[in-house]
């Protein structure tokens, strides 16, 4: 994963509340007849070429770089505060 900021292209009001969506894989055999599970091995992950990332705001999911493109075209910029204590 990028550490570069994110902006929702869905939405577009949440920069902040994401999440990783990974994949496993899980071989298995099943009985032919009875659709019983016989035999089962340990859950791989799924390694893809590019994070999935979820949009917690509207649950919009979509590839790590449509995130961070977002973020580019329509980046935020710091505003300076004074503190008046």
């Amino acid at each position: 994963m990028d550490n570069k900021p994110y902006f929702c292209p869905n939405c577009r009001s949440n920069r902040v509340k994401f999440s990783v969506i990974t994949r496993y894989s899980q071989y298995f055999m099943k009985d032919a007849i009875s659709g019983e599970i016989v035999d089962t091995a340990e859950t791989m992950p799924l390694h893809p070429d590019e994070p999935e990332i979820q949009c917690l705001v509207c649950n919009f999911a979509g590839n790590e770089q449509r995130f961070v493109k977002q973020a580019e075209r329509e980046p935020r910029m710091a505003t300076p505060t004074e503190s008046t204590y």
